[in-house]
């Protein structure tokens, strides 16, 4: 409740001081504040751009574990079934990018 006080006070006083000065504080503080960001979007984007998660062989991996899903040649571990879904032939062509060494992230705790 305090602050709720606070803010109600401030805002009548900047109404008897003016209009006028509230206002070109407000627009200066904008001008800053979109140069900043504009600034820090360069800075990650050009982080981003130059750093590459996963190499052009992993990719080659998975690409031929999608091709074999959807001619129906994959099989799934020890059962032998048969791999129906997208995410799972992805999952299983970075497998065996990481051992064969290719550049790809660490798995994620499934938790």
């Amino acid at each position: 409740m305090a602050t709720r006080k606070a803010t109600k006070k401030k805002s009548s006083s900047a109404k008897k001081t003016g209009a006028k000065k509230s206002s070109s504080r407000k627009s200066a503080s904008a001008k800053k504040g979109s140069a900043r960001k504009s600034t820090s979007a360069k800075k990650s984007s050009a982080k981003k751009a130059s750093r590459r998660k996963y190499s052009p062989a992993a990719g080659k991996s998975v690409e031929t574990e999608m091709k074999a899903m959807k001619k129906g040649q994959l099989k799934s571990g020890r059962s032998g079934k048969k791999v129906k879904s997208k995410k799972q032939a992805i999952a299983i062509g970075l497998s065996k990018a990481r051992k064969a060494g290719k550049k790809v992230p660490s798995k994620k705790s499934s938790r």
